[in-house]
């Protein structure tokens, strides 16, 4: 048995998607019987990207088992002569069975393609949107520096499920136009929500018809509600240009916003499964999801434990204590009563504001599937003397010159009750 990875590209027009659908073709069926034929055994490809009906690929990836002996690299040659002209498998290589394209930490890149013209081009129609008034792309710039980083995308997806995580981040934005009239934008990112390029196209439209102003494309993020942003633009426009998958972990993840400022140290993964996670800042409202999102992906990633500091809170503590303020009461996790009790002296504090707030990190504490206990100050000792010198100082620099409580994450299974998505 082995597992072929293919990268796919398409044109999207006459057909319902990647996915396979009951009521029309899809690339996936098309791909699932032209392999299956060639390599004379049932072929069923894993998709990374499933993109939506009339969405065309320069570059999607997709991988599938099979016992046949034929080599890897030649499955490309030979399916492509069973396959229509407006699909072709650009390439084929073998991967290790474990490697899923959905998975394995990749950058995406998308293009959306408007036509800004007076009058269509009809050999354009297929894969651009036509926008006949004339738009201002260095508006349509300045409004798209506004979604640049880690940010929570809710304005910007259809929404599938309530359960789903909404925080994406995309490392680049860029809108421009050439000399045939054709505005291209390209987006880089981590991964996207369901229609959130076609959303993100359909708002900078906007911006560029001067309808929104590019500040309140800010706004609409902020405001966490798929009403206050643009329509979707249409599928023709969208093109998946390209995966380009992780082939080691960065040594530091950081990511910042007005909510959240946070630095992960990845360096420990690979050898001893061990992630450092520094949580510089954070509001109170966005600390679960943030724990519950990052141990996950550390885990994900290789970790089998994450150190988690909660340097805000424990640097509050320090210059309180400095000044002779007691501490405010934190409501514990996982009980009722005691979360009232943490309410209230939480309104107490409000009402004093010489009081500060302990630590957000609790024994016992439940993010997911994770499960929070005190971390052994041997243990720090220990990754202290493993990590670079220029590793130590970058974290002596993170963590200042408060003394840190830290506390271990670790898998402690499905927890009981209403099922937790992290």
């Amino acid at each position: 048995m082995k597992r072929v990875k293919l990268v796919v590209a398409y044109d999207g027009t006459n057909y319902c998607g990647w996915q396979l659908q009951p009521n029309g073709v899809t690339i996936e069926e098309v791909l699932n019987q032209a392999l299956s034929q060639l390599l004379k055994e049932p072929v069923m490809v894993i998709g990374a990207s499933r993109t939506d009906s009339g969405v065309h690929a320069r570059g999607n990836v997709a991988v599938f088992d099979t016992e046949n002996r034929m080599p890897a690299d030649k499955i490309c040659f030979a399916v492509n002569q069973r396959l229509p002209e407006d699909i072709r498998v650009l390439s084929s290589q073998e991967v290790p069975l474990t490697w899923h394209p959905r998975k394995a930490n990749c950058t995406k890149t998308y293009e959306y393609k408007i036509l800004n013209r007076k009058i269509s081009m009809p050999l354009e129609r297929l894969y651009s949107h036509f926008c006949y008034v004339a738009l201002d792309v260095e508006k349509m710039r300045r409004g798209a520096a506004y979604l640049v980083g880690e940010h929570d995308f809710k304005s910007f997806c259809t929404v599938r499920t309530q359960a789903e995580e909404t925080v994406r981040t995309i490392y680049s934005l860029d809108v421009e136009k050439d000399g045939s009239d054709m505005i291209t934008i390209r987006i880089s990112g981590s991964g996207f929500l369901y229609n959130m390029v076609r959303i993100i196209a359909g708002t900078l439209l906007k911006v560029g018809m001067g309808v929104y102003p590019p500040e309140h494309v800010e706004e609409i993020l902020e405001a966490r509600d798929r009403q206050a942003a643009g329509q979707t633009a249409p599928a023709r426009g969208l093109t998946l240009v390209s995966m380009e998958y992780e082939t080691e972990l960065p040594v530091w993840e950081r990511r910042e916003n007005r909510h959240w400022k946070y630095a992960i140290l990845q360096s420990q993964i690979p050898e001893h499964q061990t992630a450092v996670f520094f949580v510089e800042r954070c509001e109170d409202e966005e600390w679960e999801r943030l724990l519950r999102r990052n141990i996950h992906h550390a885990f994900q990633n290789g970790a089998r434990q994450v150190l988690i500091a909660d340097l805000e809170r424990e640097q509050d503590a320090a210059q309180g204590a400095a000044k002779g303020v007691e501490p405010a009461l934190e409501p514990e996790p996982d009980s009722a009563g005691e979360q009232k009790a943490g309410q209230k002296a939480e309104q107490q504090a409000e009402q004093t504001p010489e009081r500060t707030r302990e630590s957000r990190l609790r024994e016992g504490g439940r993010y997911g599937y994770y499960v929070l206990k005190k971390a052994e100050p041997s243990l720090m000792a220990e990754i202290a003397s493993r990590v670079s010198r220029t590793e130590r100082e970058e974290a002596e620099r993170i963590l200042g010159e408060t003394a840190i409580s830290w506390y271990l994450a670790v898998d402690g299974g499905k927890a009981e009750g209403p099922a937790e998505n992290p």
